[in-house]
């Protein structure tokens, strides 16, 4: 068990919260396979090592092509890479691994891209007005701060494989409306927005009504698109580079110190601002983390904090993040106490929850998951941080379940009992999350010390109802402190729970079927 009390910055943090200081506790382990922790030492299977990916096959390249669509700019980093241009087409020549694929542009140059730059030619991705992993919040933020009438994104639903067009109108009212309709699948198998005009793909839809209104409040005149969102972090900054060569960064600014070491702001190659954390000195056991790097470094979401790579080869060792403008999420909380809204609320669960999902999917635990170890980017997306590194500190009283630095709050009895670690902990961690930020920040059983929240924990008591929680959504946390582990629902179907909260705030303003039109 690793926890510490020490007040530190976040090791991906950024400038706007180096005035701010705040507890960092992260657990991580491979449930079932790959490396899990005993009393500070890790123990391995084999079989759960994810290898470097090997150089595509010379007589096999250019097989089974396939024609994809840039979503970003990409420049390339390494003479193996290949820049991307947004909107230009180019062909996939080989899968390397699951997050850097070998293409070739028009003009024949090939290099290595990030497969989550591009997507399919024919997919409903592919086009400029999808905004993938926006949630309503987000859309609606987007629309009003373009403030044009018929401006419009589509995006997915609540439900899996169903997508939502947003739309912003003056019609209705001087300051700006937004209305959500669902696109709907006939019994045919044909989509429509109004019933009488139905098409064969999603992108025919959203053609006929640029050009009809057909029911819908004003027709989509301007397509929003995910401008102004941040672009996606990469697995690494290129195909082949999770070792980074010191001489490339530049420390502009010392964000705080604490269990590890100094964490400083920075910049890779006078480009990419970055946290860089310096390991101090026999504070980790070093070459357990070596081993595990490159894994973690392939875990890519949007909505976990990217590690980008380490610098091993000097003293300190360096660990390298993606920089996260607005800082710890539960100092963000307390900040705007009075001034968030219930979407950005529910909003704030979703993106937890879609991380955590990412996580279970590939069966990490992250054992120490909590509003000070989630941070908040410049268009207050929030990322879950601060999962893999704890695992390797070599200091008892940080590891030790019986140390006055253990996060009891945010524990589930068998934690608490037995330190027994599961994807079932880290719901219960979430629910206790999901509190942290309908109660705007505030500490859970703030009232009561360590020795009686094990007590009243153990009796069944559990955390009252902030009073921005709705009833029903009380009830998803209260789900995720059942007494037993199996009790409680994984993340995938949390996530579904929170995404239909999400878009249906009040039967006033849901996704809509078009009425048919006279």
């Amino acid at each position: 068990m690793i926890h510490s009390n020490h007040s530190m910055y976040s090791i991906f943090c950024c400038c706007c919260c180096a005035l701010q200081t705040r507890e960092i506790h992260t657990h991580m382990e491979l449930e079932g396979s790959g490396s899990l922790c005993f009393q500070g030492k890790p123990r391995r299977v084999e079989k759960s090592r994810r290898e470097l990916p090997l150089p595509p096959p010379e007589d096999g390249e250019g097989l089974g092509l396939l024609s994809v669509v840039a979503m970003y700019n990409f420049s390339a980093k390494e003479d193996t890479d290949l820049t991307l241009l947004q909107g230009e087409e180019y062909t996939i020549l080989h899968k390397q691994d699951e997050f850097w694929w070998r293409a070739q542009d028009r003009e024949g140059n090939k290099g290595f891209i990030p497969s989550n730059y591009v997507m399919e030619r024919n997919r409903v991705e592919a086009n400029s007005w999808y905004c993938e992993n926006m949630t309503r919040t987000e859309a609606e933020r987007l629309l009003r701060q373009q403030n044009k009438e018929g401006g419009f994104v589509v995006r997915d639903s609540s439900q899996k494989g169903i997508y939502t067009v947003s739309v912003y109108t003056k019609t209705l009212s001087a300051d700006g409306d937004i209305r959500h309709y669902q696109i709907k699948i006939s019994d045919g198998g044909q989509f429509f927005l109004a019933e009488k005009h139905t098409f064969n793909t999603i992108a025919e839809v959203i053609c006929y009504h640029e050009h009809n209104a057909a029911g819908l409040v004003t027709r989509l005149r301007y397509a929003v698109g995910p401008m102004e969102r941040c672009v996606p972090a990469t697995a690494g900054f290129s195909s082949e580079k999770w070792e980074i060569n010191p001489t490339e960064l530049t420390f502009m600014k010392e964000l705080g110190s604490g269990q590890f070491g100094v964490v400083k702001l920075g910049k890779w190659r006078e480009e990419h601002k970055v946290a860089i954390k310096a390991i101090r000195e026999g504070a980790m056991c070093e070459e357990d983390f070596y081993e595990e790097a490159r894994v973690m470094m392939r875990l890519c979401h949007p909505k976990l904090v990217q590690l980008y790579g380490v610098c091993l080869q000097q003293r300190p060792l360096l660990i390298v993040a993606e920089f996260m403008e607005n800082g710890c999420l539960l100092n963000f909380l307390r900040q705007k106490s009075g001034t968030l809204t219930d979407a950005w609320l529910i909003s704030v669960c979703q993106d937890v929850c879609e991380g955590m999902e990412y996580l279970e999917e590939h069966q990490f635990i992250h054992r120490d998951l909590a509003a000070r170890n989630c941070l908040v980017n410049e268009h207050n997306v929030v990322k879950v941080s601060d999962f893999g590194m704890t695992r390797y500190v070599l200091d008892n009283q940080y590891t030790s379940s019986s140390g006055a630095k253990f996060p009891v709050k945010w524990s589930p009895p068998e934690v608490l009992h037995y330190s027994k670690y599961s994807s079932k902990s880290d719901i219960w961690s979430f629910g206790v999350v999901m509190w942290e930020v309908y109660s705007e920040g505030r500490t859970p059983f703030e009232n009561r010390s360590n020795v009686e929240v094990v007590t009243d924990i153990t009796r069944g008591i559990r955390l009252y109802r902030p009073h921005r929680a709705s009833p029903s959504l009380y009830a998803v946390m209260y789900r995720c402190w059942h007494e037993k582990p199996q009790g409680r629902p994984p993340f995938s179907e949390l996530l579904q729970e929170i995404k239909k909260m999400a878009e249906n705030p009040d039967h006033h303003n849901k996704d809509m079927t078009v009425k048919p039109y006279t």
